[in-house]
């Protein structure tokens, strides 16, 4: 096959027009990407790629094109499912990219039937259906019933698309040439120097976490423990039929949470749950291994007809260590104070390396800025805004489960965005963070002023500070406001 057919094949669609304007520096950068990654693809699969193109009416988009390209590669499927929800891309890729979140079925039940017979034993008792209910990036989902008292009882089996590891080997082989190739030719289209190759890595790593069923299964015994008592927000049920290569849960009858038919009131309710649910109670723990959803994309939502969300696949999860949610915590006090060389703290903590070099130091000064200008409170949006300027000015050093706590963050705000009923995210992450707080207060009578070990991750010498630095802060609010209206 040419070896150019990838290039060809990207240039003809024209998909680079679709990063939004203030990222059009990029554009070449990942056309190229894109064509290094397709060309490298074994032969039979870019002439699959290839030919659905050519299948595809002469009047389709470029958005429905590029959704049916990032189909064929599991890598490039779930960097699809990322993005969907994010606010700032073509608002018709946007729509196109989140019917990656939960395709239709297209995998044949006869393969699917015969690797659960081989998991449970041809007498396992179940009926399965003779069509599958949706497929994921590496997954799909197949219904099945059983009798027990007198009734059917529904359930559903997630299994691997056949095939799917080794397709999904062959993607991870390219990463690191093409994170080579990244950072060359970043450095001359004169791009911030990103470390590629250790983020392809990390991404590659949280990848094959995917195909991990087992290990899925444990995080959703975490979670339903986590979420256990929470009255908007479940996990589904595992059922006996689970083995390392198969998953077994009940089923959940209803529609996506972003498709539901929903008043004002009752969205912004579920959307407070949701953050309340699966970012603050995580966040304001003292638990080393509360997981954090990674892939809270919208197929991963869905509405139970008794009015609570169900949140599925866990797949990936991240599991941020207490040091980091208190490097974070000082980031946050830091920023109140305005205080630059105490966000770098904060920042090296967290692992950034040369935090305290002056590109660094204009990244926060731009921030704190924004932070000032906009008049509103300080929260976590702002906060895990800061890291992102950070990564794309090409700063490293912050762990992969940072990342994927990042990734959460923001897929799940561009989910509550998508309802349009005005959600903040930072809302019920400060309300339960203020409610923890008033109820550690006795435990912090006894304890010695520089300890942590709450789960607010502030010390009471931290609290002291920060009211020490009220007036300092607010004298250089005003000189940054000054500043800022000459």
């Amino acid at each position: 096959m040419d070896p150019d057919l990838g290039t060809e094949l990207f240039e003809s669609l024209g998909l680079g027009t679709l990063l939004p304007e203030p990222l059009a520096a990029w554009r070449p950068l990942l056309a190229e990407g894109m064509a290094f990654f397709l060309e490298r693809l074994p032969e039979a699969r870019l002439g699959a790629i290839v030919a659905e193109q050519i299948a595809l009416a002469s009047s389709a988009s470029a958005a429905a094109r590029a959704t049916a390209l990032l189909a064929h590669c599991p890598t490039l499927h779930k960097l699809g499912q990322i993005v969907a929800r994010q606010p700032g891309l073509d608002a018709e890729l946007r729509r196109h990219l989140q019917a990656l979140e939960s395709l239709p079925a297209s995998t044949g039940v006869d393969g699917l039937h015969a690797h659960i017979h081989a998991e449970l034993g041809a007498d396992h008792g179940l009926h399965l259906a003779d069509r599958a209910l949706a497929e994921g990036s590496v997954a799909v989902v197949l219904p099945f019933s059983w009798r027990q008292g007198g009734r059917s009882h529904d359930g559903v089996f997630k299994l691997l698309k056949p095939g799917i590891a080794d397709r999904l080997a062959e993607e991870l082989a390219i990463l690191p040439a093409l994170g080579d190739f990244l950072e060359d030719r970043g450095t001359e289209l004169g791009l911030p120097a990103i470390d590629y190759r250790s983020h392809l890595a990390a991404a590659g790593r949280l990848l094959v976490q995917e195909i991990r069923l087992d290990r899925e299964q444990a995080n959703l015994r975490a979670a339903a423990v986590l979420l256990a008592d929470d009255a908007d927000v479940f996990v589904p049920a595992l059922l006996p039929w689970c083995t390392p290569a198969l998953t077994a849960m009940e089923r959940i009858d209803g529609p996506k949470l972003s498709d539901a038919a929903l008043s004002v009131r009752e969205s912004r309710r579920l959307g407070r749950a949701l953050v309340g649910g699966l970012l603050a109670r995580p966040f304001w723990s003292c638990s080393e291994a509360t997981p954090f959803h990674g892939d809270l994309h919208g197929g991963n939502l869905l509405l139970a007809p008794d009015g609570r969300v169900a949140v599925l696949d866990w797949s990936l999860v991240a599991h941020l260590s207490k040091a980091e949610r208190e490097a974070l915590v000082e980031v946050a006090l830091a920023a109140l104070a305005l205080d630059e060389s105490r966000i770098a703290a904060g920042l090296a903590g967290l692992g950034l390396r040369e935090a305290h070099d002056a590109p660094i130091g204009a990244t926060v000064e731009r921030a704190l800025d924004t932070l000032v200008r906009s008049g509103r409170p300080l929260g976590f949006d702002w906060l895990v805004g800061l890291l992102d300027a950070l990564a794309l000015q090409g700063a490293g050093g912050f762990g992969g489960q940072l990342a994927v706590f990042r990734k959460s963050w923001l897929s799940l705000a561009g989910v509550l965005g998508d309802l349009g009923a005005g959600h903040d995210t930072d809302l019920p992450l400060l309300a339960l963070g203020l409610r923890r707080f008033t109820a550690e207060w006795p435990a912090r009578l006894r304890a010695p002023a520089e300890s942590r070990a709450f789960s607010t991750h502030i010390s009471t010498a931290d609290l002291l500070r920060a009211a020490a630095d009220t007036w300092p802060a607010g004298l250089r609010y005003w000189l940054r406001l000054l500043g800022q209206a000459r």
